[in-house]
């Protein structure tokens, strides 16, 4: 068994509710052990800038409000250059790839590190790994994301927060929606994946649930909801996922041009065109905030133990992951040849839904 007695632990990628959950239990699985822990600030970029930007991790250091806090305490990237440094007087400088693994190695080693724990998404952890190889330390991934399409785990770190968060959303928004006879529009995150849009729209009580995995037709929408009118439903709720494309096999951008954003305005557009009341609503970034639900903590701490276990066998470039009511762990090399986890068309949720009435679109 290795004696390991430094080791890092770094949050990459979107953030989340329950990352500090997870840093926490790292943390706190490493100290019983009598190991130090050093929290690396920004992602990668708290080992690449100069001087290096960490902290050293104590139980202290989540007395209130950090434990119950979403976010993370250490920060993270998912959208920066890494060959664009900051440097100590504000100023920024350009750094070839090979000085970034120079970098990287030299700070593993200014700080003793054995090995280094990767709260991200696998290509988060696919790049860090081959930086720790290079610095010669082991890499273990947990994997987060509120779109729960992580690839070999039935459940990723945020997930269940954010569905927490949409069905409160989908709560407040019925009563408005109720009282001026309204359709609200509902658009949530999750990339391609519907995950979050299907789970929320069947704890919210919602009419429709349009995903990405699953065809559907503005005609047969537009059928249910007059159906429900029909029947004396004065409103109704419509959850749509961002990565949805239009009938017509187009996708909706934000202002960037490169992230899903304002396909609820299109429904709207429309809807208002066949004489419904409608509002369209982008909850955004709320959606990764808020206080870590009780699932959300206990998987974050059972996943961060299950890496400190990993760390003191010695075990390298591992992935822990949910799978059948437990705790296991797979290869980052399978884990990278595996495709995201989409929903499953003919699965239990779907079937749930529409056994509820709720529209989910074209039945094969």
């Amino acid at each position: 068994m290795t004696q390991v007695k430094r080791i890092g632990v770094l949050t990459s990628g979107g953030d989340c509710s329950g990352l500090n959950t997870a840093i926490r239990a790292v943390t706190f699985g490493a100290l019983t052990k009598g190991w130090e822990v050093f929290g690396i600030h920004n992602a990668t970029d708290g080992l690449f800038s100069r001087p290096m930007n960490y902290r050293r991790l104590t139980m202290a250091d989540f007395e209130f409000p950090y434990a119950t806090l979403g976010g993370t305490m250490l920060g993270t990237n998912n959208s920066g250059n890494p060959h664009v440094q900051m440097k100590a007087d504000g100023t920024t400088e350009e750094v070839t790839t090979e000085e970034l693994y120079q970098r990287f190695k030299d700070g593993v080693q200014e700080l003793g590190l054995s090995a280094l724990v990767v709260i991200g998404g696998d290509g988060s952890m696919a790049l860090v790994s081959k930086y720790c190889q290079h610095a010669g330390i082991s890499m273990i991934g947990i994997p987060k994301t509120i779109d729960n399409d992580a690839p070999c785990t039935q459940q990723a770190i945020g997930f269940a927060t954010a569905r927490s968060v949409v069905m409160d959303a989908l709560d407040k928004l019925d009563t408005t929606a109720a009282s001026h006879h309204r359709v609200m529009v509902v658009e949530v995150m999750g990339r391609g994946a519907g995950h979050l849009a299907l789970e929320a729209a069947i704890a919210g009580f919602a009419d429709a649930a349009l995903i990405p995995e699953i065809p559907y037709t503005y005609e047969g929408l537009l059928a249910h909801l007059k159906h429900g009118q029909a029947a004396g439903k004065k409103h109704a709720l419509v959850v749509v996922a961002e990565g949805l494309k239009t009938p017509d096999g187009k996708h909706h951008f934000a202002g960037n041009g490169r992230t899903y954003g304002g396909i609820s305005g299109y429904f709207e557009e429309r809807l208002r065109e066949d004489g419904f009341n409608v509002r369209a609503n982008i909850l955004g970034h709320v959606q990764r905030a808020g206080t870590p639900v009780a699932s959300d903590r206990l998987l974050a701490s059972a996943f961060a133990v299950r890496a400190i276990e990993l760390i003191a066998d010695g075990q390298n470039n591992r992935v822990v992951a949910w799978e059948n009511g437990k705790v296991t762990d797979f290869d980052l090399s399978y884990i990278l040849k595996v495709a995201n986890s989409p929903v499953d068309p003919n699965g239990a949720m779907v079937r749930v839904a529409r056994s509820l009435g709720i529209y989910v679109g074209n039945e094969k």
